[in-house]
């Protein structure tokens, strides 16, 4: 039973051991694998294995401890329709009250690091919620995990900088944003999810916005924020956090294999690393997308130690004429057709324990590729320096059966198929010379 719960909660088993474990132990895997096993040795020393968490998906105590609504509570609660069970975070896995039994949990399964976030600091200086993240941080520290946190998971902490100083004192790694690029398409450009805003032409329930320039003025805003914050905190290990899918154009044709790269252009990496805009962008987007000045340039270019890259899926990218009659907007500025299937069929390998689940998986944007891993790193590699790099998101979701007992529930074959490709996948970047030096679940 416990090496179940550990695939449910981490997926990764025995490769998340402490320091002190055996490093030829190999992983539980089903035995079509054993030709082929996976364990801590196909890895480099001092590769981290670890799990994330988003603060409002499992802290709950959405309003104790000093901390005020965030957009998320107003968001989950005005509009309980835009989540498809209607369910929120008031509670969610209440580890605001069970962070001891959770970061014991953690030990247990030999879990070296863990990636909180730190809503709970806003509105001011909240006591409490500095004290929080304090104990949480101490309590980790203390059952031998670094804490890799995020200061923004899509809710602001106004409060952090004041503490900030108390923070850096410790072995943190700090991520400064997660997923710019998610945040801004679907809370500023399509307005689907908080704080919901966009045109009136792409939704009527938008709270307000522009499509064509918001986007773009946060996200500017996102980079240069990071960057001061790097600069403010040259103690501690910071970085960010971004969204990676991969992209295969449908041919070989030049138009749809210059589209793929459009693709990745609009990711926000270039500025971090030149401090320019890609050419691309500034083309398409033109006066609608925001200038550095050049002290803001230099700040910005080489502002991290390493690179946060989340990656779940891969699209085809086909190019797509410009209609000059639509609407401009962020959603469409790339010219590019992005789906996960090509002539009805979807991306991705036949995965045996994936294949009842279509090739995705319960999120209908989820669709399995585990090559797209290493191809997004050896872009990386090969684009951007070959920069420091941790994967901080990787796993799967699935669909929920009611009528699964709980042993048959934690007989969690879906996630040992998908994440033994894709640590295969990722030990092969390794071996191609990707600087990547973690995997977070």
């Amino acid at each position: 039973m416990a090496m179940r719960l550990q695939l449910l909660l981490l997926g990764v088993l025995q490769l998340t051991g402490f320091a002190a474990a055996d490093s030829k132990t190999t992983a539980v895997i089903p035995s079509r694998y054993s030709s082929a096993s996976l364990n801590r040795s196909n890895f480099p020393s001092g590769f981290v294995f670890g799990s994330a968490s988003a603060s409002y998906q499992y802290e709950g105590a959405w309003d104790e401890g000093g901390k005020g609504p965030s957009i998320w509570d107003n968001f989950t609660h005005q509009y309980p329709e835009k989540i498809i069970d209607g369910s929120n975070g008031d509670v969610a896995d209440d580890q605001y009250h069970r962070y001891k039994e959770d970061v014991k949990i953690m030990k247990d399964m030999g879990s070296l690091s863990h990636g909180p976030d730190c809503y709970r600091l806003s509105g001011g200086v909240n006591k409490e919620g500095v004290e929080y993240y304090n104990n949480l941080i101490n309590e980790l520290l203390n059952k031998g995990a670094t804490p890799y946190a995020t200061i923004f998971h899509w809710d602001l902490p106004q409060a952090l900088e004041e503490e900030y100083g108390g923070f850096l004192n410790r072995q943190i790694y700090w991520i400064t944003l997660n997923e710019p690029f998610t945040f801004i398409t679907f809370g500023y450009a399509s307005g689907e999810l908080a704080p919901e805003r966009c045109s009136a032409w792409q939704n009527l329930n938008c709270t307000g916005g522009d499509s064509a320039t918001e986007p773009y003025i946060v996200a500017h805003h996102f980079l240069l924020a990071h960057a001061h914050a790097v600069k403010a905190s040259q103690e501690g290990v910071i970085g960010i956090t971004l969204a990676t899918n991969w992209f295969v154009p449908v041919s070989n044709a030049t138009r749809h294999r210059n589209a793929a790269n459009r693709s990745l252009d609009f990711m926000f990496m270039q500025p971090l690393t030149s401090g320019q805009y890609p050419h691309s962008m500034q083309v398409l987007v033109k006066e609608r997308l925001p200038k550095f000045t050049q002290e803001e340039s230099k700040l910005i270019k080489g502002s991290f130690d390493f690179v946060g890259m989340n990656y779940y899926t891969t699209h085809y990218s086909s190019d797509q004429p410009h209609n000059i009659s639509a609407n401009a907007s962020f959603l469409t500025d790339a010219r590019v057709f992005e789906s996960t299937e090509l002539n009805g069929v979807p991306i991705g390998p036949p995965l045996t324990y994936l294949h009842k689940l279509g090739l995705q998986a319960a999120s209908s944007w989820l669709v399995v590729y585990p090559k797209g891993i290493r191809e997004i790193l050896l872009y990386a590699k090969h684009k951007y320096n070959n920069p420091l790099i941790y994967i901080t998101e990787n796993g799967l979701d699935e669909f929920d059966d009611p009528t699964l007992s709980r042993p048959q529930s934690l007989n969690d074959t879906h996630r040992i198929d998908y994440h033994y490709h894709h640590l295969n996948y990722l030990r092969k970047a390794i071996n191609d010379g990707v600087n990547v030096k973690g995997y977070f679940t």
